[in-house]
């Protein structure tokens, strides 16, 4: 994400590389931003696309009345049920790949908001 340090009206870019891990998301993959200011409101929710390897690159202003401090953004895959508490990958049935278990706790990043 670039850069660390914003003010309302200043554009903010939030990128990933591909995994890899072969996520397989698909050709209509789409990935959701969500930006919650240091009040705890969330202030930008988005979707942009999302290769299917999971590279993005997603750039917004951050908006008017977002209070100063530490913001949060996360990123993570839309509408897809990629963390499968049965310990089961739901998506990947009788793939002939081995399969790789990965954390999933929600991914942040912080974002200073300044005036």
């Amino acid at each position: 994400m670039a850069p660390s340090s914003a003010k309302p009206g200043d554009r903010v870019t939030v990128t990933a590389p591909d995994a890899a891990c072969n996520p397989r998301y698909g050709q209509d993959a789409r990935i959701q931003v969500t930006m919650t200011d240091a009040t705890g409101v969330e202030v930008l929710t988005a979707t942009a696309p999302m290769n299917d390897a999971g590279s993005f690159s997603y750039g917004f202003d951050v908006p008017a009345g977002t209070a100063a401090g530490e913001a949060a953004i996360t990123a993570m895959p839309f509408n897809i049920d990629w963390c499968d508490d049965t310990g089961r990958n739901n998506r990947v049935a009788g793939a002939a790949v081995t399969l790789e278990r990965v954390s999933c706790v929600l991914p942040t990043k912080p974002l200073t908001i300044t005036r």
